[in-house]
């Protein structure tokens, strides 16, 4: 029986593939498991069937036989130790791609996330123009960082992994904003995870789901 993820049925963005199911759609993809959605609209994602599955009624949630699981990091770690593809044999390096997926959410995702946000919610507001560049150079100072960490190098440690997964989907949060254009590496590291034909796959059956919307 193939595992179940929700997904939003009107992605508010647009079908850009930013939601947080496309990291999830994506790891299933690496790994050749395939999976069901159940699409839901934001009333659904607040009634009781899904607050028993996600407390914070978000998705994307993953069922399979009687695990239930939510977080998109949670759930990309889980299937990546349950197949092949997506962890490295060797347990140190197992490790460290396990460190790239928590730098990803923890490190370099909030201040993205505040940074765009911001940009979006607060542009009528008196502290704005203060505020903004100050949020940017966050930003800036984590892209600094990782650019000067990732280097010349294909992937952060070696061969591709969930780490590079989860890291790739989080700089893909500043598309559009003229930021990550000034870090040719990384800009060239996100090109390389979305030419992935498992990452191709993904972003079609969740472009889909826009597309079904938009015209429905």
């Amino acid at each position: 029986m193939s595992p179940t993820i929700t997904a939003f049925k009107t992605s508010p963005d647009r079908g850009r593939g930013l939601a947080r199911d496309m990291r999830v759609r994506w790891a299933l993809e690496e790994v050749g498991q395939p999976y069901e959605v159940r699409l839901l609209s934001f009333g659904e994602m607040k009634e009781p069937a899904h607050l028993a599955l996600h407390p914070f009624g978000q998705i994307p949630t993953y069922e399979d036989g009687d695990l239930a699981l939510f977080e998109s990091g949670a759930i990309v770690l889980h299937i990546a130790q349950r197949h092949a593809g997506l962890l490295p044999d060797d347990a140190n390096a197992r490790a460290r791609a396990i460190t790239w997926m928590f730098a990803a959410l923890s490190t370099v995702e909030p201040p993205i996330v505040e940074y765009g946000m911001a940009t979006i919610l607060e542009r009528d507001k008196p502290w704005y123009a203060a505020r903004q560049p100050m949020l940017e150079d966050r930003v800036r100072t984590r892209l600094d960082e990782l650019s000067r960490r990732l280097g010349d190098a294909e992937w952060l440690d070696g061969a591709f992994s969930a780490g590079d997964l989860m890291m790739v989907t989080v700089l893909r949060r500043l598309e559009g904003a003229g930021v990550l254009e000034a870090y040719p590496s990384l800009s060239a590291y996100v090109a390389r995870g979305q030419a992935r034909p498992a990452y191709q796959r993904a972003f079609a059956d969740q472009l889909a789901v826009f597309t079904a919307a938009s015209s429905g």
